[in-house]
């Protein structure tokens, strides 16, 4: 892989570029102190893989990522950050961010999502290249139909991937995205949580007496279920950094900070359980985003 740095820290730049070399993950080709530096640089040396700072003068990395796509910019983003703003984050996964570096730098860190990042850079190459091929044989004219999984098949499914399909929260989730689901067609942003937890009661045909009580029941299953998903992928993390599914779930559907939290208590199990907030917003959003992704795809 080739490596373009963007970070107005040196000694960051100097770290990276060694693990990079240290661990035959590619060659660094290029580096700039500010996003406005780093725009021609990027655009003409072309890199696989663009590591940029997120916080930086001139220009951040957010704006540097953005102008670079609209430039044409098709390589991938690996962001370095040690902001835990959640607006922030949120924002750079929209503009195309794979994977965060946390400061300070860990080695064992960058190498597993260099070398994750990597993988999905060569999958995606490989994947073009079938693409072309078919469609220079017309194999693409005429695709295959393809059976449509339903809504709850999907949100299982993803669950299932966290471990946590047969919580009782799973069944509420599953409501709740099946709702949003057929509300799709209108652009609204994601009502708030009471009318999501209401949605979940009615289709489980609860009176409209007993639908406040209901709805505390709700939020408390979603809320173990959530803390049961955190405990799970932290687990995994805890013992492999690299496992696929810490690398996908952890910092797309969680605070990832809480989750670090988590595995630093499983490490040193001589520490106190630690208070985990729990984000049920963030994490119906996401869930909501990828099963409309794939249940439209």
């Amino acid at each position: 892989m080739r490596y373009f740095i963007v970070d107005d820290d040196k000694v960051c730049r100097t770290m990276l570029k060694k693990i990079i070399s240290d661990s035959q993950l590619g060659m660094v080709i290029g580096e700039a102190e500010n996003g406005s530096d780093a725009l021609s640089s990027v655009m003409s040396l072309s890199p696989d893989i663009v590591l940029i700072d997120c916080l930086m003068p001139e220009m951040d990395g957010i704006e540097a990522m953005e102008q670079l796509r609209r430039k044409g910019f098709s390589g991938q983003f690996i962001m370095i950050s040690q902001i835990v703003n959640k607006e922030m984050v949120g924002e750079a996964y929209e503009k195309g961010v794979e994977f965060f570096i946390h400061k300070p730098i860990n080695r064992v860190e960058v190498e597993s999502i260099l070398k994750r990042t990597a993988e999905q850079a060569r999958l995606k190459v490989s994947l073009q290249t079938i693409r072309q091929s078919l469609e220079q044989i017309g194999l693409t004219q005429n695709p295959p139909t393809r059976i449509r999984q339903s809504v709850k098949d999907i949100v299982l499914s993803i669950l299932n991937q966290m471990g946590v399909v047969g919580e009782a929260g799973s069944e509420d989730i599953t409501a709740i995205i099946e709702f949003l689901i057929e509300m799709s067609d209108r652009p609204v942003q994601l009502p708030p949580l009471k009318d999501l937890y209401e949605a979940a009661g009615a289709r489980r045909k609860v009176r409209h007496a007993d639908m406040k009580k209901e709805c505390k029941a709700i939020e408390q299953r979603i809320r173990r279920t959530i803390l049961s998903a955190i405990n799970n992928l932290a687990s995994l993390g805890a013992i492999d950094f690299t496992n696929e599914a810490f690398e996908y779930f952890a910092p797309r559907y969680f605070d990832f900070q809480e989750v670090r939290t988590y595995m630093v208590y499983i490490r040193d199990e001589r520490q106190n359980p630690p208070k985990i907030k729990i984000n049920i917003r963030k994490f119906i959003q996401v869930l909501y985003l990828e099963t409309l992704e794939k249940y439209r795809g």
